[in-house]
């Protein structure tokens, strides 16, 4: 019988088939052990008949009631589909320990830090039942698909109800070479388009009786390949720009093109916002005389939460834990903590080890789930004890 609470919870949620938008019963098995300490579970469910989306808020109030701080930890249930089950070593619902490691599909993201939330909890609650601050947990199932449905659902709700938000710990895998080596206080955002350069389709024969829209849009491409959009800061590097796909043609070496459609991104920081970016953008594509549409898609808005009270507790819960000086980053993809930081003026992510995250034989290190759960407890100690 495993004896380890954290590695037990967690090996419970891999069990559960949760590919997105599915939780899999994972919330409820997460609320029954939180009603246990007296945490009052509000499930709110969301989006179409085709695509439901199951959420938790759960909170516990503290001696100070609602004057206290409350610390908030939030995460998802859901997970990406599993690719070819053939090439995994294990059933990927089947919890595994192999080597040293748990495999299992969500081992690393973010299941093993959604158990770690639910013991730190447990034993924080026993060991100060008297607790002065509140313990709250925001928890989707619509973290990995859209994200239509989700954080951003429940997020609007809490503001609408006045819930005030001190201090959030998303568990997204942040951790790179080991347990506690990174800490993000903060996303870039992206801002994608789909360009469309409208030129006139002919013979390629007869170049004067057609308009190519490849040769027309080439200067522009060049010139914003070459763009400054901004110099970034001291927590995030400077705005890049970067072409995805480009579409053309009829399929026929003798046809110039009517149109040509370009795919392309920002990863903008605090220094920019979507408007300003969309507004340069299309002024160089306007000084360029093309004739061209553009269909935009904020898919999420930079956030940044400053060094303070939250991530200096958890660089000394980690330094406790683990002997490691956590580092303050920014870098990679977009979080549900870009929902969680318009309502709560800190917030940060931090998790196991992300090499392989949504990978096949997707694991963690079996020796980093209970120092996981020792850091969340260490910093709900220092903040709400």
């Amino acid at each position: 019988m495993n004896t380890n609470a954290t590695l037990a919870l967690t090996e419970s949620l891999i069990a559960q088939n949760s590919v997105t938008p599915a939780d899999g019963g994972c919330q409820d098995l997460i609320a029954s052990r939180l009603k246990k300490l007296g945490f009052e579970c509000e499930t709110i469910v969301s989006g179409p008949d085709h695509f439901r989306v199951t959420n938790l808020w759960a909170v516990k109030r503290g001696s100070a009631g609602k004057t206290g701080s409350l610390l908030s930890f939030a995460g998802h249930t859901d997970v990406v589909p599993t690719g070819p089950l053939d090439q995994w070593s294990s059933n990927p619902f089947e919890p595994t320990q192999k080597d040293g490691f748990l495999h299992g599909r969500g081992a690393a993201d973010m299941k093993t830090s959604l158990a770690a939330f639910v013991v730190a909890s447990e034993e924080f609650v026993a060991s100060h039942p008297e607790h002065q601050g509140s313990i709250a947990f925001l928890i989707t199932s619509d973290e990995e698909g859209p994200a239509h449905d989700g954080t951003v659902v429940v997020c609007n709700e809490l503001k609408k109800r006045g819930e005030k938000l001190d201090y959030c710990i998303v568990g997204e895998p942040t951790s790179v070479d080991t347990l506690g080596d990174t800490i993000k206080n903060g996303r870039r955002g992206s801002l994608s388009g789909k360009l469309k350069v409208i030129g006139l389709q002919g013979h390629i024969a007869y170049p004067h009786l057609a308009k190519n829209p490849i040769h027309l849009m080439a200067p522009a491409l060049a010139e914003l390949a070459e763009v400054v959009w901004d110099h970034g800061n001291d927590y995030f590097p400077p705005t890049s720009w970067q072409v995805s796909n480009i579409h053309s043609g009829t399929g026929a070496t003798n046809v110039i093109p009517g149109e040509v459609i370009i795919d392309f991104n920002f990863r903008f920081s605090t220094e920019n916002t979507a408007d300003k970016l969309k507004e340069k953008l299309e002024a160089i594509l306007k000084s360029h005389g093309l004739k061209y549409t553009i269909e935009w898609n904020l898919s999420g808005e930079p956030f940044l939460t400053a060094p303070g009270n939250l991530s200096a507790a958890m660089q000394a819960s980690i330094l406790e834990v683990t002997k490691m000086k956590a580092e303050l980053s920014t870098t990679g993809g977009t979080s549900d903590a870009r929902f969680i930081a318009k309502i709560c003026p800190q917030v940060i992510e931090f998790g196991p080890r992300n090499a392989t995250i949504h990978q096949i034989n997707e694991r963690i290190e079996l020796a980093d789930i209970e120092p996981l759960k020792n850091i969340y407890k260490g910093v709900l100690e220092k903040l709400i004890a």
